[in-house]
């Protein structure tokens, strides 16, 4: 765990601190607490999602498992080779990442999966955090609008500087790259909104230019 990450006890969101006591009275045996990011900190590329699922990282403790989103994600960070072992579902299934790191733009698990904007924003700093222990970070793969936002915030600039688009690659004034790509969600993927050809068109054109393949 990195100085990038929130205690356990995080008590910035009210609603989201209420939630979690919540869910540690309901499954005690979940992890229940802001999810710390995955992968090594010398990564090039980090992937940014929203926030925890209830029965997703926030019962595994790690992000994107134990959750239909952490399939395709962490199947196709595997088929590019940023991954390796098998994807369990579960924290303690053994797979690695290669020169890839995992957050989310909100660490702790939303009511409806679904943070408010003060929760994005109190929570902004510890992205800015992550960011900056990442010596050798070069790019992000932001998983929604919300995460391109936040990246966006998290690199000092407006969230008009570049808008959201699905599978456009955007080269921000540093030379950092910021790739957008619909969330991996169930209902994404259910409503054919993204498909897996569609997010491997993504991963594949950035780390490309990662210079990662």
């Amino acid at each position: 765990m990195s100085h990038a990450e929130p205690g356990r006890d995080c008590a910035l969101c009210p609603r989201l601190v209420a939630y979690r006591q919540a869910n540690r009275t309901a499954n005690p045996d979940w992890f229940n607490g802001p999810v710390p990011s995955f992968g090594a900190l010398d990564s090039r590329l980090l992937v940014v999602g929203l926030a925890p699922g209830v029965r997703g990282a926030n019962r595994t403790g790690r992000p994107f498992t134990g959750d239909f989103a952490g399939v395709l994600l962490y199947q196709t960070l595997l088929k590019f080779g940023l991954a390796t072992g098998a994807y369990g579902a579960n924290a303690a299934d053994g797979m690695g990442l290669h020169n890839t790191r995992v957050t989310n733009a909100v660490r702790c698990v939303p009511p409806g999966n679904l943070p408010v904007p003060l929760e994005i924003t109190a929570c902004n700093p510890f992205l800015v955090a992550e960011l900056a222990a990442m010596p050798s970070v070069r790019g992000v793969l932001a998983l929604g609008g919300v995460s391109h936002k936040a990246v966006l915030r998290a690199r000092s600039l407006k969230a008009s500087h570049v808008p959201f688009q699905h599978g456009v690659l955007h080269e921000l004034p540093d030379g950092f790259l910021l790739a957008d790509s619909y969330h991996v969600s169930r209902l994404n993927t259910n409503t054919g909104r993204l498909t897996t050809p569609m997010f491997e068109a993504v991963v594949e054109a950035l780390i490309a230019r990662l210079g990662l393949r």
